[in-house]
């Protein structure tokens, strides 16, 4: 097969990459490959079992058309302050300018005017005096709530949109290699389910592979001496709490967005993706490991809000392999917890007891999600995470009182996965000529919106050449 572009990976990035190029009137043949299916066919046999069935070849949370945004709470982050560093790489200006353009293109395709975080500015105030007082930042940050049933509505006719205006999308296919001749890409190499090879060439190849392509897209790196650097690595739990105790800062804020530095360790910990009434989930990547996230509905709503609380680890020499250390941590909490999400109550961990399951039945506090397992997450949490997420939620409790009681819950392991920074000017190239990195799996972004920003500013590139 033959194209001028070829995007791997159907998430916001590769998705609003070829919607860009369709916008600026470029006549260019596009082909996406997505190694999941169509938005349309994706469904998480969850919801009829009420357990995770670890479905194979792949997990319908996080592969398909729009990635995991699909099954996300669907939040819009309006502010170049959140989902990432790359106003580092394009300026802060530029990014916030983008953030505006790619909104308006989630409005064009149905999301809701209705933006939280924008009002009870007195109100806002106070939160802020309390988190200074407990020795944390509140960032401000408007956010447009998509819904998840409504986020698969809106990427559903982003996806017709593609197909009506000639971008070829390949589902069912992973990406195994990339092309390399005389350093420059040529295009890459393709599988389908059942092993069957393809190959397309392409003047410029975009990998957009998100979270859950990270450790490939490294590896890659290392084969083919694509510059790049080891990054972050984001450690931590999800916590759930009664609605009544995040009553507020639901209301004013919607999503608290806090940052700390807890002592003794002093790493950077933060609050992410804040779901008020919403439901914690699991996720299942390709080497069976189970990781925990929470999602929320525009309709449908629990007694609960949860949220993650993550801590961010920063190796150097002599160790260079920050998302393996992240997986041999959750590949111990999935041992612990049968395979299952472990949930441990915060007032067990502070009396030094695991959890049981009689006990979370006697709780003010329910799990939303039915198959965790009660236990002791202490017993495969790192030490310094731990310790750093403990003092976080504590200094929490001074801005949001009741935070930190005994029976608010704790979810393990949630990880994020985009440790590999891949190195990049400010139009997207890599040392190779012909290979463009963009979302979640560059390094550069976190999140749906900064993910479609990458992919705007990449549509334009490829759209204004020849």
């Amino acid at each position: 097969m033959k194209k001028d572009v070829v995007i791997i990976g159907a998430g916001p990035a590769g998705i609003f990459t070829a919607l860009e190029m369709i916008k600026k009137g470029a006549k260019k043949r596009i082909v996406i490959v997505e190694k999941g299916q169509p938005v349309e066919r994706r469904h998480c046999p969850k919801d009829q079992t009420k357990k995770c069935m670890n479905c194979k070849p792949f997990c319908h949370i996080t592969t398909g058309f729009s990635g995991a945004g699909a099954f996300s709470d669907g939040k819009l982050s309006l502010c170049y302050e959140v989902g990432g560093d790359l106003p580092q790489l394009i300026g802060e200006q530029k990014a916030q300018e983008t953030i505006d353009y790619a909104d308006k293109i989630y409005l064009e395709f149905g999301a809701d005017t209705h933006v939280e975080g924008l009002a009870n500015t007195e109100e806002v105030k106070q939160i802020r005096m309390r988190a200074i007082r407990a020795g944390l930042k509140l960032v401000d940050c408007p956010i447009r709530h998509m819904g998840t049933e409504k986020a698969q509505q809106i990427y559903y006719d982003i996806e017709q949109f593609l197909l009506k205006n000639g971008v070829e999308l390949l589902f069912g296919y992973e990406c195994r290699d990339i092309l390399l001749e005389d350093g420059v890409c040529k295009g890459v190499v393709i599988h389908d389910t059942h092993g069957s090879a393809m190959t397309i060439e392409a003047a410029h190849t975009v990998v957009a592979t998100g979270r859950r392509g990270a450790e490939w897209l490294e590896k890659i790196c290392a084969e083919y001496a694509i510059a790049h650097q080891p990054g972050t690595v984001d450690i931590g739990v999800r916590v759930e709490v009664r609605n009544e105790i995040m009553e507020k800062v639901n209301e004013v804020l919607y999503e608290s967005k806090l940052i700390g530095y807890p002592k003794p360790f002093k790493n950077k910990v933060r609050t992410f993706c804040q779901n008020p009434g919403g439901f914690v989930s699991q996720e299942n990547y390709d080497n069976n490991l189970a990781v925990v996230n929470g999602h929320s509905y525009k309709e449908l709503k629990s007694d609960n809000t949860n949220l993650a609380i993550l801590c961010s680890h920063n190796f150097s020499h002599p160790f260079n392999q920050p998302i393996a250390y992240a997986q041999k941590v959750g590949e111990l909490t999935n041992m612990l917890g049968a395979g299952h999400i472990l949930v441990q109550r915060f007032g067990d961990i502070l009396d030094g007891k695991r959890t049981w399951q009689e006990e979370l039945s006697r709780s003010n506090v329910r799990p939303s999600l039915p198959d965790a397992v009660a236990g002791d997450i202490t017993a495969a949490m790192p030490y310094r995470a731990m310790i750093n997420i403990i003092n976080f939620i504590k200094s929490m409790d001074q801005v949001v009182e009741g935070f930190a009681s005994n029976e608010t819950l704790l979810y393990s392991p949630e990880l994020k996965f985009y440790s590999n920074r891949v190195r990049m000017d400010e139009h997207f190239n890599t040392n190779v000529r012909g290979l463009h990195c963009l979302g979640d799996s560059s390094g550069w972004t976190r999140g749906l919106m900064m993910a479609s920003v990458m992919g705007v500013l990449m549509g334009r590139e490829l759209a204004a050449q020849a």
